[in-house]
């Protein structure tokens, strides 16, 4: 059994309504992607680092990635969204990975994981017959917003928060399953959890906090 990362680098950044794609920003001068990347390659456990772009992607190699060459492999497969991303890398990783690897999908844009938590990931979740994710229990109070949009966002009413909690990644299934799930969950999904989910199982939370 083997750990493998692989982080979904193809958005354009149009939500952000930015020129530059959010994993390109500079973070102490430094693109937030390398950030995230840094983590896992120094997680002895983790075999490789497979990082998802883009087929037209024209950033990545303005970047100096000297040194990086025995932990990550490049994917030009990248789809039109994340869940497509994920699914196209973890197709173009069977040529190494079993099906009963694990894989931690990780965001890209997300520079700040500390090394604490992923190890705390990593032992939580190798044993877990589902697999799990960083997640932070919910402590702000959530607002449903009226469906009238005539007036603006109006508070309809107060969700309550008991046993909601907000997702973080790396999120770490096993590479068959997760193809699967992708697959029978279609483009739509905005995390690997989800997909997961919808097959019936219930992914372990392991408790992250802000820092994330």
């Amino acid at each position: 059994m083997n750990f493998y990362a692989l982080i979904p680098a193809a958005g354009s950044g149009s939500r952000m309504g930015r020129a530059v794609e959010k994993q390109y920003m500079l973070l102490n001068s430094v693109p937030m992607i390398a950030h995230a990347m840094m983590v896992l390659a120094r997680e002895p456990r983790i075999a490789k680092l497979f990082i998802v772009l883009s087929p037209t992607d024209k950033r990545w190699n303005n970047y100096e990635w000297q040194g990086w060459e025995e932990r990550i492999e490049v994917l030009r497969c990248g789809g039109k969204t994340r869940a497509e991303t994920v699914l196209n890398g973890l197709e173009a990783m069977s040529t190494v990975c079993a099906a009963d690897d694990w894989v931690l999908v990780h965001d890209a844009a997300r520079p700040c994981l500390p090394d604490e938590m992923l190890d705390k990931l990593l032992t939580e979740v190798s044993d877990d017959p589902v697999g799990g994710l960083l997640a932070v229990p919910v402590a702000d109070t959530l607002k449903r917003a009226s469906t009238d949009a005539s007036s603006g966002a109006r508070a309809e009413a107060t969700v309550p928060r008991a046993g909601l909690w907000q997702a973080q990644t790396p999120q770490m299934f096993r590479h068959g399953k997760l193809v699967e799930a992708l697959r029978a969950a279609g483009s739509d999904m905005t995390d690997e959890a989800s997909a997961i989910e919808q097959l019936g199982l219930q992914p372990k939370l392991v408790e992250s906090d802000s820092r994330n």
